[in-house]
């Protein structure tokens, strides 16, 4: 089982794609997501996103705030402002 993960900044869809989990900072705290997660939805703060891809490896990109929602085993972040991920 897998998540569908889409970053998308204001501009521009960033990343998409499968990932074994994703993990984010929150208002309340570090938060991982992996599938069968309940559903969400959290405020991120300033921060870094760390996507583990399905065929390996780790995208990673600095977000400064936005929001991730959950809903299945579809996760959407969405944010101002983001750097250009690594390991994509």
């Amino acid at each position: 089982m897998a998540l569908q993960v889409e970053l998308v900044a204001a501009d521009r869809q960033v990343w998409a794609g499968e990932a074994s989990s994703v993990s984010a900072r929150s208002v309340d705290g570090d938060l991982g997501i992996l599938p069968g997660h309940t559903p969400k939805l959290v405020v991120l703060t300033e921060g870094e996103i760390r996507i583990h891809r399905t065929e390996g490896g780790v995208a990673s990109a600095t977000v400064e705030g936005g929001f991730m929602s959950v809903e299945g085993d579809r996760v959407t972040i969405v944010t101002d402002a983001v750097e250009q991920p690594s390991g994509v």
